[in-house]
């Protein structure tokens, strides 16, 4: 069985998707992790919208790069109700992917850099925010996931992890 730290070392944003739908039960069970998602207080001040078809295609208007959102059979909209964090927004997003991984579900986080049009398509109340969505769907049936831009891999610890202030290695040197 897989542990949860190796769920999150192995979790990878992918772009393309099966041409079959999501199903309603993998659906609904991300839908409730994400439901269940920690936030500030408490509080909970975030939704979440289903977008689908038509209305999916709408959406992507209100990003720069929205494929993922075009290729995916579903998405979900994450919006930060008012008075809502934006720190909240970024851990329903990672819940729902991880969820989604366990369930053999792959995700892409999507910026939706138009405010406004996001607000438009989503007929969002006064305050609310959707400024990041999850694209959802099953692999490629050939099972080739491609790599973005050629990346993969990380940055080595030295160039990323500090002691007290940046730039000072964790490790005293």
């Amino acid at each position: 069985m897989r542990t949860v730290y190796d769920q999150i070392m192995s979790l990878r944003s992918v772009r393309q998707y099966s041409d079959k739908p999501l199903s309603d039960e993998h659906l609904d069970q991300i839908l409730e992790a994400a439901r269940w998602t920690g936030s500030a207080k408490n509080l909970q001040l975030w939704s979440f919208i289903v977008v689908d078809g038509a209305q999916k295609e709408r959406l992507c208007a209100a990003g720069d790069f929205t494929t993922p959102l075009a290729n995916a059979p579903v998405a979900i909209a994450l919006v930060q109700e008012p008075h809502g964090y934006e720190f909240d927004t970024g851990r329903l997003a990672q819940n729902i992917m991880l969820a989604a991984a366990s369930l053999g579900v792959v995700s892409c986080p999507i910026t939706l850099h138009r405010d406004e049009v996001a607000a438009e398509v989503l007929e969002l109340p006064e305050g609310a925010r959707a400024r990041y969505a999850v694209s959802l769907g099953y692999p490629p049936e050939d099972g080739k996931i491609a790599r973005f831009g050629g990346q993969g891999g990380r940055k080595d610890r030295s160039e990323v992890i500090f002691h007290n202030t940046h730039g000072t290695p964790l490790d005293g040197s």
